[in-house]
């Protein structure tokens, strides 16, 4: 199968100034860019007005909290968290998972995102779900070690590895998960971080969201977050993927310098439930991979990575007073080739390159609030959102056109999460 996209405005997100041209795809790979190609296609995709660039990649979700979204809005995270989201959770059923990641990735698709990493449970269902839709995952069982309950948890991981790595033809990738310092104490979590390295697979933890968890560490292991990780080994001995890491300061940074991996910046969760703004500048500046999630939309309310991207750039120029922190194409790339780093899969996808994965989307440009057009790059970051995607493409694969979704029915969506997100909350 050929697909040949012609006349695009095309951003490889590969530090170059973006130019007009065509892209060829066959199979599952892009095979040519340039600005005039001629080739036989078996399907031509015209795409005057609008910007090709990387799908976007959603280093951070919780992908079946979509069932929840506005269900516990304007509470502080521990009331959200304890009193609406745990008990509504307490009451899904595999199927549930299912529906709600299937709805999750209904909004990805038609907001330009490509690929995600989600840590839950019941995880075979959202491989399921990856499968039949056809996106690209990285698929974590979340591991909590605060009660024992026989290795259920630890045998579910295992199994998600062993049966799910590399299926999907190749879309499905997987980490181990390890939910915060503050739910798994020393000795399981090395036995986790040594398991990695035994599977050679990442490891995937959320890391000082809030000041409570710093508290909470401080009493516990007289230690930060960064500081306790630090010491069982974590940064030296396993790919990781860090999310959220609001509040670290200056030496927690360096701690985490030369790590393999990085962090997932999700600025529209850390907004809305009030946890702080992430240092990502800080970050940066320490030569530390900083890529951009959601988070689920049970905290973050929406899954649209442009409204991350909006978010990401505002918040460094606001924090530190200073418009020229985190430009515009610097935000488009955290959005696309820094978060394929940070889930181990950058040889793959993030650019547009001979060789990668065709992974691409296709951002209408004709729109009022997109012209004219000065700086492309600019528009993207600052003025276009979820809804100015057109076209959405995945491993060769068309998943929207025209704005219509391809491999989901979304009647039958919609109807199966409103009955199944009613009985889930009601009465909580």
């Amino acid at each position: 199968m050929k697909t040949l996209i012609k006349g695009a405005t095309i951003l490889t997100m590969n530090d170059e100034i973006p130019f007009m041209g065509d892209i060829l795809i066959e199979g599952d790979r892009i095979t040519d860019i340039g600005a005039e190609i001629t080739a036989d296609a078996d399907e031509i995709i015209r795409a005057t007005g609008m910007a090709a660039m990387p799908g976007l990649i959603n280093a951070h979700q919780h992908t079946p909290m979509s069932l929840l979204r506005g269900f516990s809005d304007d509470l502080k995270l521990m009331d959200w968290l304890d009193k609406k989201m745990l008990p509504a959770e307490a009451k899904m059923t595999p199927e549930d998972v299912y529906w709600g990641a299937k709805l999750s990735m209904a909004e990805m698709i038609r907001s330009g995102t490509t690929t995600f990493a989600d840590m839950y449970i019941n995880m075979n269902e959202i491989a399921f779900a990856v499968e039949e839709v056809g996106m690209r995952a990285s698929l974590t069982r979340g591991l909590i070690f605060l009660a024992a309950d026989g290795g259920r948890r630890m045998n579910e991981a295992l199994d998600l590895i062993n049966r799910w790595g590399g299926k999907a033809d190749g879309r499905i990738t997987t980490m181990l998960g390890p939910h915060s310092p503050y739910t798994c104490p020393p000795e399981p979590f090395i036995e986790v971080i040594t398991l990695a390295e035994k599977l050679n697979v990442p490891i995937h933890t959320h890391l000082a969201e809030t000041k409570e968890e710093v508290i909470k560490l401080r009493d516990k292991y007289n230690q930060t977050p960064a500081e306790y990780l630090y010491h069982i080994g974590l940064f030296e001995r396993a790919h990781v993927l860090l999310a959220h890491c609001v509040h670290l300061n200056r030496r927690d940074i360096g701690l985490l310098k030369g790590m393999r991996g990085g962090v997932s910046h999700n600025p529209v969760s850390n907004l809305k439930l009030g946890c702080g703004i992430a240092p990502v500048f800080d970050m940066i500046e320490q030569g530390l991979t900083v890529g951009l999630g959601t988070d689920g939309a049970g905290s973050a309310t929406t899954v649209d990575m442009f409204e991350g991207i909006k978010s990401a750039t505002w918040l460094q120029k606001l924090d530190y007073g200073d418009p020229t922190r985190l430009p515009a194409s610097q935000a488009l790339r955290m959005a696309t080739r820094e978060s394929a780093k940070l889930l181990n899969i950058a040889d793959q996808v993030g650019t547009l390159e001979i060789g990668k994965r065709a992974d691409i989307i296709l951002v209408d440009m004709l729109k009022p609030h997109l012209q004219p057009i000065h700086h492309i790059e600019s528009l993207l970051a600052y003025s276009a959102n979820g809804g100015d995607v057109d076209t959405t493409i995945v491993n060769g694969k068309v998943l929207m056109r025209g704005g219509q979704l391809l491999t989901i029915d979304e009647e039958q969506l919609y109807k199966e999460v409103s009955s199944r997100a009613k009985r889930i909350t009601e009465g909580i």
